[in-house]
């Protein structure tokens, strides 16, 4: 019978937990790639689809810039204490990138991963490896500007760019894309409300698979196909 199997079909989402499970999704560009505003944008839109959805906070070592906020934009601690934290096995990743030190705690990511909720990881290519090699059902995004000029103009509208520091991320950021065809999908962040469209149509994409959608449907399975049809959703 056709319930019959629906019903075994929920057993086994049962055996598999019965626990949506979260998503963990690689963000990763050159400086100025403007990943992290893409971010910002897109988990108030997951959210008002209802789906649960957060941003990791990295550790740095680098210096606060203005307006930035502990615990909100980074977690920001001196060398000292990074070593004793990549030490210790706090991080499930960890990168130098222009000479200062980034990292993501195993603690928290892990928690919100167990919540079921997307989490995104606004990480460097070197960082998206490490998690990749741990968490291979990761998914990753590269974003790329839409040319070399866009790319250049916005580093030196960011605060605290001088013309050295952009030069030098200039030459980081071709040795940085370079790591595009490492990621399962690329986002050129040319129109920001486009970028931020084809990125919440990827995440929304994810969360339809089919067996995701088994354990969080599971009982609207069983009653569409259950022979007796006394079952009635609402």
């Amino acid at each position: 019978m056709a319930g019959g199997v629906v019903k075994r079909a929920c057993v086994a989402a049962a055996a598999d937990n019965a626990a949506v499970p979260g998503a963990l999704w690689i963000v990763s560009a050159p400086s100025g790639g403007g990943k992290t505003s893409l971010c910002r944008a897109l988990v108030p839109r997951l959210r008002a689809r209802g789906i649960a959805a957060a941003i990791s906070v990295s550790c740095t070592t680098r210096p606060p810039r203005e307006g930035e906020r502990e615990d909100i934009d980074y977690r920001f601690v001196d060398e000292a204490r990074f070593a004793a934290m990549v030490e210790a096995g706090e991080f499930v990743e960890h990168a130098g990138v222009f000479g200062r030190h980034y990292g993501t705690l195993r603690a928290p990511l892990e928690s919100t991963l167990r919540s079921g909720a997307v989490l995104l990881l606004d990480i460097d290519w070197q960082g998206g490896r490490q998690i990749r090699a741990r968490y291979p059902e990761a998914r990753s995004v590269f974003v790329l500007p839409p040319t070399i000029a866009v790319l250049e103009q916005r580093l030196r509208e960011r605060a605290g760019s001088d013309a050295s520091s952009v030069a030098a991320r200039m030459r980081a950021a071709r040795a940085e894309m370079a790591h595009y065809n490492e990621y399962d999908y690329v986002v050129v962040n040319s129109d920001f409300e486009r970028a931020v469209g084809d990125f919440e149509a990827l995440i929304v994409a994810e969360t339809l698979r089919r067996n995701t959608q088994r354990l969080r449907h599971c009982a609207l399975i069983d009653a569409l196909l259950d022979d007796d049809g006394a079952t009635t959703l609402e």
